[in-house]
């Protein structure tokens, strides 16, 4: 079945039902004045099973910058000195970056 998109998408009953009455009887509605959820929120009080880490404990070794790495003048990330991908300034840019 061929579809008009050309053609009006209210009907003579829609049109009726959008009265001026009809709108002021819906804002008098008790479900009108409802607001819907914070998403983040909801999410806040949603919890997993067994997602709870607060018991565990982050150990993480930090080392410093090798002497085939650098830092990246616009995302402050350590790269590899095979991803450097221009020097302007005297500042190194990373491939992802210079892009």
């Amino acid at each position: 079945m061929a579809t008009d998109y050309d053609a009006p998408r209210k009907t003579d009953e829609d049109v009726s039902e959008d009265s001026i009455e009809e709108l002021k009887n819906r804002r008098n509605d008790k479900n009108s004045g409802k607001v819907d959820e914070d998403e983040a929120e909801a999410a806040e009080a949603f919890e997993l099973p067994g997602a709870d880490l607060s018991h565990e404990e982050l150990t993480v070794r930090v080392l410093p910058r090798q002497a085939d790495e650098f830092t990246c003048a616009s995302c402050f990330l350590v790269r590899h000195r095979s991803q450097l991908a221009e020097t302007r300034n005297g500042q190194m840019y990373c491939v992802d970056c210079a892009g």
